[in-house]
């Protein structure tokens, strides 16, 4: 949640900064950038959680907290790098997709151990 924060501050502050006033989303490419990042890590977010909790009780909370943690690493980074230029953002994005993908595979490993195995 503090991540979501931050990301909804900087584009508040590139508001500011461009006098791009709610609710337009267009304006100077930089603000657009920003505004942009912020919207793609928010609806990852849910994904995230649902596969973090998942994951978390049935595979196993090191492990997972583990991933979430790399996960936020590179949503971070994938925000600043967007925000700097599109092309920054491209390495981040894949490690932050490869992080849910193994995020579903902890939890499928886990449901199936769960359900299929007692």
């Amino acid at each position: 949640v503090l991540f979501l924060a931050y990301f909804a501050m900087q584009v508040i502050y590139a508001r500011r900064k461009y006098k791009i006033s709610p609710p337009e989303t267009t304006g100077h490419p930089e603000f657009e950038r920003t505004f942009r990042a912020q919207a793609n890590c928010s609806e990852y977010f849910p994904i995230f959680i649902s596969l973090l909790w998942v994951a978390g009780i049935f595979f196993h909370q090191g492990v997972t907290a583990a991933c979430g943690l790399l996960y936020l690493y590179t949503r971070l980074k994938y925000f600043q790098g967007y925000t700097m230029a599109a092309q920054g953002r491209l390495a981040p994005l894949y490690a932050s997709a490869w992080l849910l993908w193994l995020l579903v595979g902890l939890a499928l490993a886990g449901l199936l151990a769960h359900f299929l195995w007692p």
